[in-house]
């Protein structure tokens, strides 16, 4: 490591999300009520685009908190603006937060987004936007999936779509295109300027038993196209595969995860906003993978990962037998080898890794 960074929660978190000024938003979902949510300011040495020297202050700090009465399975930021959606069981519908003002610590519920027909339906997956008007991507279905401008909680877009798989992940690649991702790995593109045309991308290839798939997007560069950054697709078998989305036909590459178990709820891919052709998975146990993607191809062989972070399996919080399972993990914005990822035992661990010789 070339730093490392670690902090207790008083819950297990499965979700970590930057907000404005550099902060991190978490929140927990392990109780029925009383579930915190959390916005910490992180170690000075985070705050800056270039790394630091030795630092007196190594730990995150609590800067406001609230509590939601139900678990919470997804948090996301609205971008310029000081809200926070959120979404958890028992049902589809969606919270909305503000993060007070600096001379308050708390952040409070200001609004409920009810979906229809959100009973008995599993929790909406979120995406956020400002592009226009503060926007909310959601919906727990391929059938189900709306756009909600989030202050007047007017919809302003319904996707048309005959199939109701149960979706993983949703993401707006620009403010009219939007890209959803099912459990079953099937991708689809939705433009919301014509409602009724939802375009599918290549399967993934068959696998026997019940597979389960997620997503993750890249952050289009300035000036490029967001079709024309490759998405990644991640099985609870360990499966990967890259789809350009300008050719949706056939996919770009695929390869093999060396995986310990089956993949669990808590699967998570996303790829390097500030270091081209690297992504990272989690989600199997408790550890993080860190691929560089750039030498793949279609042969589907085994990758060896250049990283692995194995801090959450030694020496976790509560000092359990049992080795706890990463819940999910995210890369920072701007630092290009530094991520962040939390655990079931409630740790939350910032590190940088150093590139390996050869590699510079």
């Amino acid at each position: 490591y070339r730093d490392l960074h670690t902090f207790e929660l008083q819950a297990p978190t499965r979700l970590i999300e930057w907000a404005r000024g550099n902060r991190v938003c978490v929140a927990g979902y392990g109780q029925s009520d009383g579930n915190e949510i959390l916005q910490l300011i992180p170690p000075p040495t985070l705050l800056t685009k270039e790394t630091q020297g030795l630092c007196p202050e190594r730990d995150f700090k609590v800067e406001c908190g609230g509590f939601s009465e139900r678990p919470v399975y997804s948090l996301k930021y609205v971008p310029d603006t000081s809200l926070l959606v959120t979404s958890g069981p028992p049902d589809s519908s969606l919270h909305v937060w503000q993060v007070s003002a600096e001379n308050s610590d708390v952040i409070k519920s200001v609004s409920t987004i009810a979906t229809e027909n959100g009973t008995g339906q599993s929790w909406a997956k979120i995406a956020t936007i400002s592009a226009r008007a503060p926007w909310v991507l959601h919906g727990s279905r391929l059938d189900r999936v709306q756009i909600t401008e989030v202050e007047s909680r007017k919809n302003v877009y319904t996707a048309a779509s005959r199939g109701s798989e149960e979706l993983s992940n949703l993401a707006f690649l620009d403010c009219n295109t939007l890209l959803l991702c099912c459990a079953t790995g099937r991708l689809c593109l939705a433009d919301t300027r014509q409602p009724q045309s939802l375009a599918e991308a290549a399967p993934v290839p068959s696998a026997p038993g019940s597979e389960q798939w997620c997503m993750g997007t890249r952050h289009a560069a300035q000036g490029s196209e967001p079709s024309s950054q490759p998405v990644a697709r991640l099985s609870s078998s360990g499966l990967l595969t890259l789809t350009d989305l300008r050719k949706t036909s056939e996919l770009l590459a695929l390869a093999k995860a060396r995986v310990p178990s089956p993949g669990s709820e808590f699967l998570c891919v996303s790829w390097a906003p500030a270091l081209e052709g690297y992504l990272a998975i989690s989600g199997f146990d408790g550890t993080v993978h860190v691929y560089d993607t750039q030498s793949w191809d279609s042969s589907g062989r085994e990758a060896e990962p250049i990283f692995v972070h194995k801090g959450h399996a030694f020496g976790g919080a509560g000092g359990t037998a049992d080795s706890p399972l990463v819940t999910v993990h995210t890369w920072h914005l701007q630092k290009p080898r530094t991520l962040l990822s939390a655990a079931s035992d409630g740790s939350l661990h910032v590190w940088d890794w150093v590139q390996p010789c050869g590699k510079c």
